[in-house]
């Protein structure tokens, strides 16, 4: 099974270089100073995820967990979502009947170009608006196209959706560093789809350079901090991170029974 997940990680540290709207997501978030009782609301607890207990609340009507329950909150906008709703709400996603983790958005790539620039005529911030809307809709766990709308939203000064999807982006990112501290196997950080590695990479201040896929279901990581990360940081950088990916996997080959170990890497 390596060669074809392996294979995917590089295609996808191929195009991790379409990051800049998610970059200056990352500066603004680390800029703004929350109140204190923001912050203490907002503090995550990490432990390992018990996969099998998240399975089932999710799909039990009873639950305050249930999947369809979680998304309705999370689409009216509730404030009152607290961390293990989120983190439920995120990792549930893994057990959900339309849950494929390779499964691209026709209209996640369609701004790729105009997102590499700096800034954007009206035009332009209304197009990568669209499209990021489109695939959010599509799939609303990709936070690469969630940066981007904050982005764009913030130069339409369209404040207060921007703090919205702000919001979700920042809780969603919370449930993924709960599970784990991503120094090692044991304490792999968790993640429904693969892009998502190099959204926490970037988030801790760090840029990917290689990727490694571990048996039975681990990627590996390898990145190379930011200048600003590097001068705070000193003999503390880390050399790379670790993500648990045997729930993404396993769907993947449940999913894509065509998919075997003879596929040829690139």
């Amino acid at each position: 099974m390596t060669s074809i997940f392996s294979k995917i990680l590089r295609r996808i540290a191929g195009g991790a270089a379409i990051a800049l709207a998610f970059t200056a997501f990352i500066a603004d978030a680390q800029t703004s100073a929350p109140s204190a009782a923001a912050a203490s609301k907002r503090k995550i607890t990490v432990e390992k995820p018990d996969l099998e207990q998240i399975r089932k609340e999710t799909l039990d009507p009873s639950s305050k967990f249930y999947f369809p329950k979680l998304m309705a909150k999370y689409t009216r906008n509730d404030t009152t979502m607290t961390n293990d709703e989120y983190r439920n709400f995120y990792l549930g996603y893994m057990f959900q009947e339309d849950y494929d983790p390779y499964r691209t958005s026709p209209y996640s790539g369609v701004t790729d170009e105009l997102r590499l620039k700096a800034t954007h005529t009206k035009e332009e911030i209304d197009t990568i608006r669209k499209y990021a809307e489109l695939s959010l809709r599509d799939n609303p766990f990709d936070l690469r196209q969630m940066s981007f709308l904050v982005h764009v939203l913030k130069e339409k000064r369209k404040d207060m959706s921007a703090k919205i999807w702000e919001y979700r982006l920042e809780h969603l990112l919370g449930a993924i560093k709960s599970t784990g501290t991503g120094e090692d196997v044991e304490n792999a950080w968790y993640v429904i789809y693969p892009m998502h590695e190099y959204d926490m990479v970037q988030l801790l201040g760090y840029e990917a350079t290689d990727a490694q896929f571990i048996d039975p279901g681990v990627d590996y990581l390898t990145v190379s901090p930011d200048p600003e990360t590097k001068k705070r940081l000193r003999d503390k950088v880390a050399e790379g991170f670790y993500f648990n990916v045997e729930v993404p996997m396993a769907e993947y080959v449940r999913k894509h029974p065509e998919t075997n170990d003879d596929t040829p890497a690139e």
